[in-house]
């Protein structure tokens, strides 16, 4: 034993544990490291136990909070300076130079001391931190890993549900933050300055990668940099290169205008960075051979490669080859391999980095991939992004036509198709102004702050006029925010004229916040403790039939009321489709002409073009141009018809919820059921807890489910296309232009009258389904545990007594604090996911 233990013990009032403290070895490190189960083995007795947890609790949050350890000896000081942080919950970048002497800003990372603070964060009014949160979640794992352990092994119903129900406490839905920006815009060096890590993510003179999806998130079990890398498989990449090789044997003898020179470049860096100028020699097969990919057996295992540094300079250095690709490449006469081409996607882990701690921001290319698995990818992550920032340089926000393009090309993977409920439209480098005759700071600032306001409002009335993207987003979804990452890291203040990050950081800190996970497991945990507690200290029947008849009544009337509107919905969208085969039907000429005939693109040019398109399965993601899809092209009468009404059916936004929040209005009135049958109190209030984790479960499922509903539309135009696709991709020689044109207009005139039809019949299925899964878990979830809890009787069940008081105060407390919250954004449902 150590003088810190023996002194916290007797500063406590707790002395007469001095000695049971020391046999067993407890040091200053373990003393931090002690859980419920430590702590009750340590200090039998209830009442000494809790006064140790309550001080140890308040010791823990001030050490991860704002205090040095030798705040501590002083309790007017301690008790002030608890106030201050509970009132400011400051988590973000701030500086060193602070005036509080007795204090410590928490940095992000190494030098974050130097950076500037943000605008003050609105108080929040319980007092509640992020920190006290990490400390309850904890202490409350620490209660269940207990409970767990002292449940009977006999394997009866009770034992079975309630093992089930602990191991179903642990979730973690991290949100997802999209960052889209073309080559040049600043993402990488907007990434680094809004998480506090100036060299993490490389910028400059290497290009980005168009391929590469780079995750960053919070590292909180080491305290390394890591880098977790995800190759595409052998045969992938075996696929892709035979590709590479045809279309550009196919394309030799065709010419070279400005689209196929685009392309060659593309093919010849992404084939040079591996093999160099071999494979300009070699068949697919020879390039497939082990000795090329010596340096990354993991890819030949089909393993994930681990990186792992002491700092984010050193991970940046060695994550380079994996991510980027170098135009200058080499160094000296040895030749640089680059293994960009064959990643899929890298995830960069910050240690404690505290905005990350809930939150992954996913730095992706602008339109997804020629490779299969990694458009898939592409499509999966874009899809499930709560929140997206679309990056460009400040000079030219309004008018880039590349990055309005990626907004317009993926906002129904985003919207309708997705879950994005906020777009942020992030202008960067807003300190670079013209020459000024007023060179004073003054002078200088005032430029800036013009030249913000203006760049805000063309931005917003450019976002006004993209009527298909406002089918998928209101205008209360869309923000600009004017940065300059090099002014952030560069001076200690900055006024919110010249830089607009620290809101971006603010905004992360406030989805950490939100983060329902520990309010989730508490919930549940008091559910669970209750329903234990309840079956332990029963020894009458009571009302039990009376209570489960009021119940099942309620079932019935309940699931009635979510019924109706889900049927409205099915309606509504059977008249929508309707409408939009007839439309599509009627426009299937216009559409096929628009795609097989553009204007302005010469035969032997478009030749190419389509040979990609049919080849792709109906796809062609050219570099810097806009994306081909037929598929989409086919859908789209389709996809019209139902865009307006299925964002009002199934918002991303949590306002309300899907089917005007018919789920979130299912109640038992478990309350007044509470106060009519007070023997039971303890069952209804696990009750209480089963009705709102099922409720939460549902949310998450619909906004799942909704995504497959409405992507079903195109989903079924490409299945229907495959046969056409493959046939045309075969044709080869004279006329293979024509043939292919040909055999794609037959095949559409040839399915037209079904082919649209059941597309507009497998939605309506999957709606169908989706009402009758919805229902079918609202009763079986709800009458199972009603059974349980109410209609079984085991007094073998230990008696949980003091660690459910525990819990109650926590939950009560994390209660309490969601109550006098009232959040920018609501995120009330996260629902049960795993990571992202």
């Amino acid at each position: 034993m150590d003088d810190f233990v023996r002194n916290k013990l007797t500063e406590w009032g707790l002395s007469e544990y001095i000695e049971t403290f020391k046999d067993e070895g407890i040091d200053e490190e373990s003393f931090y490291c002690l859980d419920f189960q430590d702590i009750a083995n340590l200090i039998p007795k209830v009442g000494r136990r809790a006064i140790f947890k309550k001080r140890l609790m308040l010791l823990k949050g001030e050490d991860n909070t704002t205090y040095h350890q030798e705040s501590i000896d002083s309790p007017p000081q301690f008790q002030r300076e608890k106030e201050e942080a509970a009132e400011s919950d400051q988590v973000l970048p701030s500086t060193s130079g602070t005036k509080d002497k007795g204090k410590r800003k928490l940095d992000l990372q190494g030098e974050s001391s130097k950076w500037p603070s943000p605008p003050s964060k609105r108080q929040r009014t319980s007092g509640l931190g992020l920190y006290t949160e990490e400390i309850i979640l904890s202490d409350v794992k620490s209660i269940m890993r207990f409970v767990q352990q002292r449940l009977p092994n006999q394997d009866s119903n009770i034992n079975r549900f309630l093992r089930n129900k602990i191991s179903d406490l642990e979730t973690d839905k991290r949100v997802l933050v999209g960052v889209f920006g073309k080559t040049g815009a600043g993402k990488s060096s907007l990434i680094n300055a809004v998480i506090g890590e100036k060299n993490l993510l490389p910028s400059g003179s290497i290009s980005a990668c168009t391929s590469v999806m780079i995750k960053v998130e919070a590292n909180m079990k080491s305290p390394k940099y890591e880098a977790d890398i995800e190759f595409i498989t052998k045969e992938e990449w075996k696929d892709e290169l035979w590709s590479l090789l045809n279309f550009l044997g196919d394309n030799a003898d065709q010419g070279n205008d400005q689209d196929e020179e685009e392309d060659y470049r593309d093919i010849d860096e992404k084939l040079s960075a591996v093999y160099g100028e071999e494979w300009r020699s070699k068949s697919a097969e020879d390039l497939m051979d082990n000795k090329y990919f010596k340096e990354i057996p993991e890819f030949l295992q089909s393993k994930r490669k681990i990186l792992t540094c002491e700092s984010a300079k050193e991970l940046s250095a060695k994550c380079v080859k994996y991510t980027k690709s170098d135009s200058k490449d080499g160094d000296g006469k040895e030749r640089k391999r680059w293994y960009w081409p064959l990643v899929k996607c890298v995830t960069v882990r910050v240690p404690k980095n505290r905005l990350l701690q809930h939150v992954t921001i996913v730095d992706l290319p602008g339109t997804g991939d020629r490779n299969k698995s990694r458009d898939e990818m592409w499509k999966s992550v874009v899809g499930s992004c709560s929140i997206v920032w679309i990056v460009t340089e400040i000079n030219r926000a309004a008018a880039e036509k590349e990055t309005w393009e990626i907004l317009k090309s993926a906002s129904s993977i985003m919207g309708n198709g997705g879950e994005c409920q906020q777009i942020d439209f992030i202008c960067t480098k807003s300190d670079n102004i013209e020459d000024s005759d007023d060179s004073s700071a003054a002078g200088v600032r005032a430029l800036i702050l013009k030249k913000n306001m203006k760049a805000k409002e063309e931005v917003n009335k450019e976002f006004k006029k993209l009527n298909k993207v406002k089918k998928h987003f209101g205008d209360e979804c869309f923000k600009v925010f004017t940065v300059s990452s090099k002014e952030f890291f560069k001076k200690k203040h900055l006024a919110p004229d010249e830089t607009e990050i620290p809101k971006l950081q603010e905004f992360l800190q406030d989805l950490n916040n939100r983060h329902s996970e520990t309010l989730n497991y508490v919930s549940g945990a008091y559910g669970i403790l209750s329903l234990i507690q309840g079956a332990h200290s029963r020894n009458v029947a009571g009302n039990t039939a009376d209570v489960c008849k009021d119940l099942e009544e309620k079932i019935s009337h309940e699931l009635e009321k979510v019924k109706r509107p889900m049927e409205e919905a099915y309606m509504t969208f059977e008249k929508c489709l309707s409408e939009g085969v007839e439309k599509s039907e009627s426009l299937c000429d216009k559409v096929l002409k628009s795609i097989l005939q553009p204007r302005g693109v010469s035969g032997r040019g478009f030749h190419k073009i389509l040979k990609c398109v049919v080849r792709n399965c109906g796809t062609y993601k050219p570099k810097n141009k806009k994306p081909i899809n037929l598929n989409v092209k086919l859908a789209a009468c389709l996809t019209d018809s139902i865009d307006e009404e299925f964002k009002k059916t199934f918002p991303n936004e949590k306002k309300c919820g899907a089917f005007n929040g018919v789920i979130n209005t299912f109640s038992l009135g478990m309350e007044e059921l509470i106060q009519k049958y007070k023997d039971v109190e303890l069952q209804l209030i696990f009750l209480k807890t089963e009705e709102e984790k099922i409720k939460t479960v549902l949310n998450k499922t619909i906004r799942e489910k909704k995504k497959t509903v409405y992507n079903s539309l195109t989903t079924t135009i490409e299945e229907n296309m495959q046969d056409c696709y493959q046939q045309a991709a075969g044709f080869r020689g004279k006329d293979s232009l024509k043939n292919m044109r040909d055999t794609v207009k037959q095949h559409v005139y040839s399915l037209k009258n079904t082919m649209f039809e059941q597309a507009k019949d497998i939605m309506l299925r999957r709606l169908r389904k989706l009402k009758v899964y919805i229902l079918k878990e609202l009763k079986e979830t709800m009458q199972k545990s009603i059974k349980l809890s109410l209609k079984t009787d085991d007094y073998s069940l230990p008696d949980f007594t003091v660690e459910l008081v525990e819990v109650k105060k926590h939950y009560n407390c994390l209660k309490k604090n969601q109550d006098e919250e009232t959040p920018q954004i609501c995120f009330a449902q996260w629902g049960e996911a795993s990571d992202a």
